[in-house]
């Protein structure tokens, strides 16, 4: 019988990296746990095929004792060969040491690619970034609610995807989920003030878990706690490259499912998924499309009317801002059925007031040409299941829309409703690929329109749930942080009422909000008095009093903003002692690492950095500009810094030890897995790290 060489090892030992660097010292790596040689081998291989330039190094694996080895790195190709990546080899075998090493690539569809692009081109975490939340009411079990999501990340290949650091061609679907879902009691988080912070922690589209839950109470069923502090509340983070929101009610879907089953989802893999879609893609012929859009943007440039500049695209940089209004169940019933008259939607009528709203905005005379983008849902394509098909199939094609304020209402709803129709056969096109085929030089549009059309809901499921008691709702968006400078979603909430929800650097708050206003001012007063010869001059004429300047001025651009200094978790005990800094994790809360602290035996001085992006453009920036900060606290004299993480950081924490180095310094960077989460545990392993090995 021939042994596995990826026969999965016990579970509960857990395994440490840690990686000695120092200035012109080739590297050393200790790994502590359960961690037979064939299985080192078979990680360095792995690391060795997916980065060619990691060829260049000779390892040498050595055994000290039981649960250790070693491995010495030496240069083969010259003096001066790239570095080893040695934070992904840590990230590999911490994250993968006692399950098989076996993961699938995937490529990634050109939509996932222009969404990944166009967050990597803003920095910070929470660009393409969206979140949705709904409440329970009811029993709850909380250790059934977090393992049937776990249940769910197991069977959901696109739950265990995320972009190769490599290449933002590819995608990795790992086989093991790692999860992040998060229990908060009512009394530890203010729930604004949590969706606010889970927003700007972000999703890293670079880790396979684009999607994060967390939940707000549901810690107690007794009635009087109820009463007090109301329904259990679930927050959804997700990333719009690799997930959207039709998706994530599927997936919520799911996650009843495996909740009533007792946690545990039935059913094996799903299919079809992400890789027959993409598969499907390559087989498209897109000449009919290109013929389309081609055609439509010659037909604009055909007219005399010129076009309304961007408003919006100086805003780069700034703090993020939303806001919300909300219409009425009558005014929102009376949209639709206004809209209808034109053979539209309430989506249509929300495309043609913002046209009015930006043509107004530019100062524009006469007949011009507005600009903004339309997320499309990407569910009508002739693609067969795609409607229970989770993954990023959403993404804005650009509109150009003619406004005449000697045009009727109706001429502009019945223009928009044809194109929207004529449209729906490529909504498999990305607008990158529109760009390349019109090739049009004129600056992108910087708004975006996404009016949110969701799955059909399941009444068994619903019955099954209410029959345990349960009554939830479908998770209601709380808006997109998007590469736009300006996103309006609008959806209806469960009392159908229609809801438009903006989100807009904050440099902009006066204009955008005034903005908003008037899109919920004129969908409410169009169904009253709009008719057949209702002019475009006549709906503007109606702005006319609301606002002196209707013109947003230009925002100069702002500079990243530095990265916080390192929190101090514990002083050192005395002046000679190291500095040991912690890479906070996703997920992960300062109350946790403070109980690290608490409990951590060493002398070190104690600190904690903010997370930082596991790859991408700005990855590297961003470790410098952390190390910077950091600079300070490594002070002559002292012990040997340790920079540790946890699995999913290494490439962070080896790249803020190669600075170190560089600067003279002999760091060590320590990555631990998450077999416990423990504070106590990880205290005295962190300890056990940071001492000399013998």
């Amino acid at each position: 019988m021939t042994t596995n060489r990826f026969a999965r090892l016990p579970q509960r030992e857990p395994i440490t990296v840690v990686v000695d660097l120092g200035p012109g010292a080739a590297p050393v790596l200790q790994l502590c746990g359960p961690l037979p040689a064939t299985r080192i081998e078979a990680a360095l291989d792995t690391i060795t095929a997916r980065h060619p330039d990691a060829r260049a190094w000779k390892t040498d694996l050595d055994r000290p004792g039981p649960g250790r080895h070693t491995v010495r790195f030496s240069t083969t190709d010259g003096p001066d060969p790239a570095d080893f990546p040695l934070g992904a080899l840590a990230d590999l075998l911490t994250r993968a040491g006692r399950g098989a090493f076996t993961t699938r690539h995937q490529d990634a569809t050109l939509l996932q690619r222009e969404l990944l692009a166009a967050a990597d081109a803003h920095p910070g975490p929470g660009r393409q970034v969206e979140q949705a939340s709904f409440d329970w009411h009811g029993p709850l079990d909380v250790v059934r609610f977090t393992t049937a999501w776990h249940s769910v990340f197991a069977r959901e290949s696109v739950l265990r995807t995320a972009f190769d650091d490599q290449s933002e061609d590819a995608l990795i679907v790992h086989d093991r989920p790692d999860p992040q879902v998060v229990h908060l009691t009512h009394d530890s988080a203010e729930w604004h003030t949590l969706v606010a912070s889970d927003r700007r922690r972000g999703i890293d589209p670079r880790r396979p878990a684009p999607l994060r839950v967390t939940l707000l109470g549901g810690e107690s069923a007794e009635a009087a706690d109820l009463a007090r502090t109301g329904p259990a509340r679930v927050l959804l983070t997700y990333h719009h490259a690799l997930l959207d929101s039709w998706s994530v009610r599927l997936l919520v879907r799911e996650f009843y499912r495996a909740y009533l089953a007792g946690g545990e989802l039935p059913g094996g893999q799903r299919r079809p998924d992400m890789s027959d879609y993409t598969a499907w893609l390559a087989t498209q012929d897109t000449t009919a499309a290109k013929d389309f859009f081609t055609h439509t943007d010659a037909g604009a440039d055909a007219t005399d009317a010129v076009r309304v500049p961007p408003l919006f695209t100086d805003t780069a940089h700034r703090t993020e801002g939303r806001s919300r209004l909300r219409l009425t169940q009558e005014e929102t019933a009376r949209l639709a059925d206004w809209a209808a008259r034109w053979g539209g939607g309430e989506s249509t009528a929300l495309q043609a007031v913002w046209s009015l709203l930006l043509y107004r905005a530019g100062r524009a005379e006469g007949p011009c040409h507005v600009r903004f983008a339309t997320t499309t849902a990407g569910r009508g394509i002739l693609f067969e299941g795609i409607e229970r098909t989770p993954g990023a199939l959403a993404g804005p094609l650009p509109q150009s829309v003619l406004v005449d304020p000697h045009a009727t209402v109706a001429q502009l709803m019945t223009h928009l409703r044809d194109h929207c129709l004529d449209q729906a056969a490529y909504e498999w096109v990305t607008a990158g690929q529109i760009h390349a085929w019109t090739r049009r030089p004129a600056p992108p549009a910087d708004t975006l329109l996404t009016f949110e059309t969701l799955p059909h809901a399941l009444s068994e499921l619903d019955a099954e749930l209410a029959a345990h008691g349960i009554e939830v709702e479908p998770p209601q968006t709380l808006g997109a942080h998007t590469a736009y400078p300006l996103t309006l979603t609008a959806h209806h909430d469960s009392g159908d009422r229609l809801v438009l929800t903006a989100s807009y650097d904050q440099a902009r708050f006066c204009e955008i909000t005034e903005l908003l206003a008037h899109a919920a001012l004129l969908l409410r007063e169009l169904p009253r008095g709009a008719g057949p010869g209702t002019t475009l001059g006549d709906v503007l004429a109606l702005l006319t009093h609301l606002g002196t300047d209707p013109a947003p001025g230009p925002v100069p651009a702002t500079q990243q903003e530095s990265p916080p200094p390192p929190a101090v978790l514990r002083p050192p005990a005395h002046p000679r002692a190291a500095t040991l800094a912690l890479l906070q994790a996703p997920g992960r809360t300062r109350a946790f690492y403070d109980r690290i602290a608490r409990a951590y035996p060493g002398p070190e001085n104690l600190l904690l950095l903010a997370p930082l992006p596991a790859g991408g453009a700005h990855a590297v920036t961003a470790a410098r500009a952390a190390y910077d900060a950091l600079a300070p606290h490594l002070r002559p004299g002292t012990g040997r810094p340790v920079l540790a993480a946890f699995c999913g950081d290494g490439v962070a924490a080896c790249t803020l030890a190669r600075l170190a180095a560089a600067d003279g310094h002999r760091p060590r960077a320590v990555v631990l897995d998450t077999t416990t989460t423990d504070p106590d545990d990880l205290a005295h392993r962190l300890a056990a790290a940071a001492r000399p090995h013998p």
